[in-house]
């Protein structure tokens, strides 16, 4: 059996691979492609209006686009505190991105973790009388600065992602620190494994267009451990939860759906066919994912609700994601059908399953969803539109190298600040309600 199992070529290649990585980091570090000065006249205009576009709609997707989504689904006493979470979110990284963030994750280093070129974005230039600007190795066709901002915006949403998975208990402080903390020591590093050229899952092969691992998979392993770690609220599932008001939720999904097209098609990093082709399976993938969960809903509750509409549509957005650039639409139709068919699992009986309190289905919907995406990307690739082949097990290694790693930093960040700053609101605090007892603020 051993023998049979390595005689197995996309083991063994991939195997050989990662022994390869590992062994010539050194000398890949030294000469490994780095941010550089080119001419003005370099730069596409095209290119860099697409990406100027993009960068504003993935932002869009945040605010406000996850904070209605994720402040419509919970109950009123905890709708402003909700919002505020990915409001700050956005404030927060935004300024971790510019002084440390984005050199780990897009300069060098070793093929796990980038150095310190960019602190504080030093060397980041723009020179008018010279004609000249800085581009980055990964993205020679923009400026610099337009690629900071575009991958800020996806460091952005991860973490504000996660907010959903803890809604409604847990204490602010503690929530801010957690997120700085995750941003540097999970975000940064997972991102420069996948989309460094020299990190060790891009040296495996591993394809992920546009953020199912990095973003996606990264932050449903956070948020699962964020369930766990802070329990479940107070009463639930021995009192009705209502959502406070679903035509939030539906004007956040809608706005995330728009928005995800930065997301994807913005991710070819240039205004080509292949971002045409991302943006054509990114709403084909995401309707059939919508039309399939709420198919699954009808059958098994007799019923078509709003939200297993939005839901399945999010899962369809999460399960494209990683495979936006290497499918075509046959690929995607199918990729949606298995996004809507497992993320209604995960929303439901996984989690029943786990026992864990994931308020907004964090795990459910952005975990598996990304999981799924990641495994059918290896599956679906047409070389002939991404110029490269999908191996369903290098995608495994991807994919769930960043679960264990993101679940259990997560988990040890967590642990630090139970025991420090503390994690959960008092009963009291929780019964109130976040807005009024931490915030001083209602709706009326």
């Amino acid at each position: 059996m051993r023998l049979r199992l390595f005689r197995q070529p996309s083991l063994c290649a991939a195997f050989a691979a990662f022994v390869a990585t590992v062994l010539s980091a050194p000398a890949a570090a030294e000469v490994a492609a780095r941010p550089h000065l080119v001419a003005t006249d370099a730069i596409s205009a095209g290119d860099t209006a697409w990406m100027l576009s993009s960068t504003a709609l993935v932002l869009l997707m945040t605010i406000p686009g996850l904070a209605l989504f994720y402040a419509g689904m919970v109950r009123k006493k905890n709708v402003l505190a909700t919002a505020l979470q990915s409001f700050f979110v956005c404030a927060l990284v935004t300024v971790l991105w510019v002084l440390v963030g984005y050199s780990l994750a897009f300069t060098p280093g070793s093929p796990y973790l980038g150095g310190l070129d960019r602190f504080a974005l030093q060397g980041l230039l723009y020179l008018k009388d010279a004609g000249q600007l800085t581009v980055s190795h990964v993205a020679t066709t923009i400026p610099e600065s337009v690629f900071v901002m575009f991958q800020m915006s996806f460091a952005i949403i991860t973490p504000a992602l996660i907010t959903g998975a803890f809604a409604e208990r847990m204490r602010f402080g503690a929530m801010v620190l957690f997120m700085a903390l995750w941003s540097l020591l999970v975000y940064a590093p997972v991102a420069h494994w996948v989309w460094e050229p020299i990190g060790w899952l891009a040296g495996l092969g591993a394809l992920d267009f546009a953020g199912g691992t990095v973003v996606h998979i990264n932050a449903g392993a956070a948020g699962l451990a964020c369930a766990y770690m802070l329990g479940r609220r107070t009463h639930y599932g021995s009192e009705p939860f209502i959502p406070f008001n679903l035509g939030f939720t539906m004007l956040g999904a809608s706005l995330l759906w728009v928005g995800w097209f930065g997301f994807n098609a913005g991710s070819a990093v240039a205004a080509d066919g292949r971002a045409g082709m991302a943006m054509l399976v990114t709403q084909t993938a995401t309707a059939m994912a919508s039309l399939t969960w709420v198919t699954a809903e009808w059958l098994i509750r007799g019923r078509v609700s709003l939200l297993g509409a939005l839901s399945g549509a999010v899962a369809g957005l999460v399960a494209i994601t990683p495979a936006s650039g290497f499918v075509n639409v046959g690929g995607a139709l199918a990729i949606g059908v298995a996004a809507g068919v497992a993320c209604y699992w995960g929303a439901t009986g996984l989690k029943r399953l786990l026992g864990a309190d994931d308020s907004l289905d964090v795990f459910g919907i952005h975990g598996i969803g990304g999981l799924v995406g990641a495994l059918l990307t290896g599956v679906f690739a047409d070389k002939n539109i991404g110029g490269a082949e999908g191996h369903v097990l290098t995608q495994a290694i991807g994919a769930f190298a960043t679960l264990i790693y993101s679940g259990v930093v997560s988990l040890l960040i967590l642990v630090v600040l139970k025991y420090t700053v503390g994690l959960r609101v008092s009963a009291e605090e929780e019964l109130t309600g976040l807005d009024l007892s931490l915030h001083g603020e209602t709706i009326p």
